[in-house]
C-alpha cells in the first residue's frame, strides 16, 4: 500500500487572501469544510495545520479562487509591506486581546460551566501575559501560551472554597446543548480538556498533547475516552465533526463578553503595584523585628550559676510580723469553737 501525498496547501497569509477574494467569512468557510470559525482562524493565522479530509476540502475550496497577476501581486505585498509599521507594547496586547479573548472566554465556558469564572480566568490570564509581555511577545504561539494559562486559572482545584462556587448558575436555554454542556462537566477535567482542544480548538493531536503537558498517546486515549463517553450519553454526536460543530454552537450561544484591553491592563498594572507595594512592607516589618532583636539581646555571654554557689545581691527572706488584732480574735475563734460535722466513726468489737 504506497502512503498518499500530503496535500499542498498555500501559506497562511494566502489562504486569508484566498477566502477574502471568494467573498467568503471564516464562519462560511468553517461551515464548507465542517470545522469551527476558530479552526479556520488558526488555519489562517499559521498556529495550525489542516489534516486528512478536512484539509482536502479546504484546499480545493481555496483552489477555486482567481490567482491574481504577478504585477497585481507585487503591488499589493509592497503595499503591505510600507504600509506596516512596528507596534508600541499596548498596541500589541490589545491585538492579541481582540483576536483571542471573546473566543477563548466561550471555550473556558465549556470547560466550567460557568460564566463568571470563565470571565475571571481570561481577563487574569490576560493580565499575567502583560505583567510578563516581554516573554510572552517573543514566545512562538503567544495565543496559546495565554490559552494555556486561561484553562489553568479556570480548572483550579482553590475554587471550589469560594462561597461563588457553591451556588450554580442556570444551565444554556436549549435542552440539547443543556444535555452537551452536562456530559462535558461530568468528564475529568484532563479528558474535558483535551476534547476541547482537539474537537473544539481544532488542534492536531501533538499540539494537544504537548499543551495538557501528556504524551500523545496519553492524549490519543483521553480523547477517544471523552469521545466514547459523550457518545454514550448523546448517540447523534458519534462523529466528531459534528461533535466539534455542536461545541462551536453551544460555546457560540452562551453570548459571553470579555473586557476591555484597557481594563485589563490597568488591572494587571494594580496587581503588580499591590503585589510591589505589600512586598515592600513585608521588607520593612522583616527589618524592624530583625533591628529590635538586635537592639534587646545581651551583648555579651553570661555563664549560668554553678550549684552550690552563693548568689549575690538576693534580699533575705523576711520573717512573718506579728499578727494583727483581728487576726488574733480569728485564731482564739478557732481554738475555742466546736466544730460541727459528722461525728467520728469509731470500729465496734464483734
Amino acid at each position: 500500500m504506497t502512503q498518499s501525498p500530503a496535500i499542498p496547501l498555500p501559506p497562511p497569509a494566502e489562504r486569508r487572501r484566498l477566502r477574502e477574494s471568494l467573498s467568503l467569512t471564516q464562519a462560511q468557510v468553517a461551515k464548507r469544510v465542517g470545522v469551527s470559525r476558530e479552526t479556520v482562524r488558526a488555519w489562517e493565522t499559521g498556529r495550525t495545520t489542516p489534516r486528512g479530509r478536512r484539509a482536502q476540502t479546504y484546499a480545493s475550496l481555496l483552489a477555486a479562487a482567481p490567482t491574481p497577476s504577478t504585477a497585481t501581486t507585487s503591488t499589493t505585498v509592497t503595499a503591505a509591506a510600507s504600509a506596516a509599521a512596528p507596534l508600541t507594547p499596548a498596541q500589541a496586547f490589545d491585538a492579541l486581546y481582540a483576536f483571542c479573548a471573546p473566543a477563548l472566554v466561550r471555550q473556558t465556558y465549556l470547560l466550567t460551566g460557568r460564566r463568571e469564572l470563565a470571565r475571571e480566568s481570561v481577563e487574569r490570564a490576560f493580565q499575567l501575559a502583560w505583567h510578563r509581555w516581554p516573554e510572552v511577545a517573543v514566545d512562538p504561539d503567544p495565543a496559546g501560551w495565554v490559552r494555556a494559562t486561561a484553562y489553568e486559572c479556570a480548572l483550579s482545584p482553590w475554587h471550589r472554597f469560594r462561597a461563588r462556587h457553591r451556588h450554580p448558575e442556570a444551565p444554556p436555554a436549549d435542552a440539547s446543548d443543556r444535555a452537551l454542556l452536562s456530559v462535558l462537566l461530568k468528564l475529568p477535567p484532563p479528558y474535558r480538556r483535551t476534547l476541547l482542544l482537539h474537537d473544539g480548538v481544532g488542534l492536531g493531536l501533538a499540539e494537544t498533547a504537548a499543551e495538557t503537558e501528556a504524551s500523545t498517546r496519553a492524549a490519543a486515549n483521553r480523547l477517544l475516552h471523552a469521545r466514547e463517553t459523550v457518545a454514550a450519553r448523546l448517540p447523534d454526536l458519534q462523529d466528531p465533526g459534528r461533535l466539534a460543530s455542536r461545541l462551536a454552537g453551544l460555546a457560540t450561544h452562551a453570548r459571553l463578553r470579555a473586557a476591555r484591553p484597557s481594563t485589563v491592563r490597568a488591572g494587571s498594572e494594580r496587581r503588580a503595584r499591590n503585589w510591589t507595594q505589600a512586598a515592600i512592607a513585608f521588607t520593612v516589618a522583616l527589618i524592624g523585628a530583625t533591628a529590635f532583636t538586635l537592639h534587646t539581646a545581651p551583648t555579651r555571654y553570661e555563664p549560668p550559676v554553678a550549684p552550690g554557689t552563693t548568689v549575690q545581691g538576693v534580699p533575705p527572706q523576711a520573717a512573718p510580723g506579728p499578727l494583727s488584732r483581728t487576726e488574733q480574735n480569728l485564731r482564739r475563734k478557732l481554738r475555742t469553737t466546736t466544730t460541727n460535722g459528722p461525728q467520728r466513726v469509731l470500729p465496734q468489737p464483734r
